[in-house]
């Protein structure tokens, strides 16, 4: 009877080790009151990528404060103004006849 007793122990212990095991990569530990939390860990790749982000945040509330700016409105009528004068470029305009433009007809002497 005592045997069957150790073995249960035995059984029981090696349950609480692989429970403990698993949580632990899984980040989760427990205090010795049992209270569990979850590990910190640092990632560099998600470091990274959370300090991208922040970036982009930052660039994007810019974006939104200046938009709404006497600056930014008068920014964005110089992009208009800029954005049509290239417009306008675009568009080949007559060029006056002088008689020396090379696409002038040539003269038979």
């Amino acid at each position: 009877m005592w045997t069957a007793i150790f073995l249960i122990a035995c059984i029981i212990a090696a349950v609480q080790m692989y429970k403990a095991k698993q949580r632990a990569d899984n980040g989760i530990i427990a205090d010795r009151q049992g209270n569990e939390r979850y590990i910190e860990r640092s990632d560099p790749d998600m470091q990274r990528e959370m300090e991208q982000l922040r970036e982009r945040v930052r660039v994007l509330e810019r974006i939104a404060y200046d938009a709404n700016t006497g600056s930014g409105r008068q920014s964005r009528e110089i992009a208009r103004e800029i954005e049509a004068l290239r417009g306008d470029a675009d568009t080949p305009e007559a060029a006056p006849d002088d008689g020396m433009s090379s696409e002038s007809p040539r003269r038979k002497g």
